[in-house]
């Protein structure tokens, strides 16, 4: 598959979000704050690291991977953040003689109202660009919201003139089968809110297709008890609420709320009266209980305004 070699920083390209060197120390970091069941991380990561040491050996016609893994689950589960750390993961655990390079790929920025043109904007992204950055060494793709980019076909109404769309769907299909047959070095890691909106020749092509699930009654407690500690960094007081029986309290009535929505409710808790704003210190077990309560009683989706500074220090 020849392709023409771009001249722009591969930032700079249209339709990436983002690319570094693996590993990263940003990513490494995001692997640890997700909490999911050990099993389920190791799967992964065992998945990820057979792709670059067993794929290549493998003769596609009779073992055909792809080099794709699927990640998918409600929102705020931790899935992209798993993702990246997933991609600096792997960097450490393989020797390669190479580095390893990540490439986050903006699905919405292909996106075009020109007929035609997401296909072409897919095309040029994974035949060109990816292929030019797997030809230099072992290569991470993440497509985030894959269903952006490979819309279930059959799903689609002809009265909303899905001829573009399923034109982009019928190239990511095309670019991903000539990927995997030409590099094996590459690992595409997608991810989804909505899987019943992913065509299924894509998730055909997936070696693995996991469901990040909400946090369990233990899962809950950690990631409450992580984001404590991340405000205790600041403010030292409040370590001791974990000690305090409202707070296990708290814990238990998270069940069913997404790890990104635990870790705000202290952020919510931050915000209860204007004294705790201007001292996150004060902050009580009772604040903390009350605030699961009110984003309880608005189904999950209550939302808190505090000071910008604490709480980017909070959710660093």
């Amino acid at each position: 598959m020849e392709h023409t070699p771009n001249t722009k920083p591969v930032s700079e390209i249209r339709g990436i979000l983002d690319s570094r060197a693996l590993p990263c120390e940003e990513f490494s970091a995001l692997w640890e704050a997700v909490f999911l069941p050990q099993e389920l991380k190791d799967r992964l990561l065992s998945q990820a690291i057979l792709n670059f040491t067993l794929r290549g050996r493998l003769d596609r016609a009779t073992v055909p991977l792809h080099g794709v893994m699927v990640l998918v689950g409600p929102p705020g589960t931790g899935k992209t953040s798993i993702a990246r750390g997933l991609a600096s993961r792997v960097a450490e655990c393989v020797e390669a003689e190479q580095s390893f390079r990540y490439i986050e790929v903006e699905p919405h920025a292909l996106a075009s109202a020109a007929l035609g043109r997401s296909q072409q904007a897919v095309k040029h992204l994974l035949g060109a660009v990816v292929a030019e950055q797997a030809d230099a060494g072992p290569l991470i793709v993440l497509l985030d919201e894959v269903e952006t980019l490979a819309a279930d076909r059959s799903r689609m109404s002809m009265e909303a003139n899905p001829i573009d769309v399923h034109r982009a769907t019928d190239a990511v299909l095309a670019q991903v089968d000539h990927l995997a047959a030409r590099y094996p070095n590459l690992l595409f890691l997608a991810t989804s809110n909505f899987p019943e909106a992913i065509d299924a020749a894509f998730l055909s092509r997936a070696d693995i297709v996991e469901t990040l699930p909400l946090p369990d009654a233990e899962g809950c407690a950690r990631i409450l008890s992580d984001t404590i500690n991340a405000l205790a960094l600041h403010y030292p007081a409040v370590a001791g609420l974990m000690d305090h029986p409202e707070f296990a309290e708290a814990c238990h009535l998270c069940q069913g709320l997404d790890g990104r929505r635990i870790r705000k409710v202290v952020v919510s808790a931050c915000a209860t009266s204007k004294q705790v704003a201007l001292d996150p210190g004060s902050l009580s077990a009772s604040d903390l209980l009350a605030a699961v309560h009110r984003l309880r009683q608005n189904g999950g989706l209550q939302t808190a305004a505090m000071p910008t500074q604490v709480l980017q220090e909070l959710l660093s």
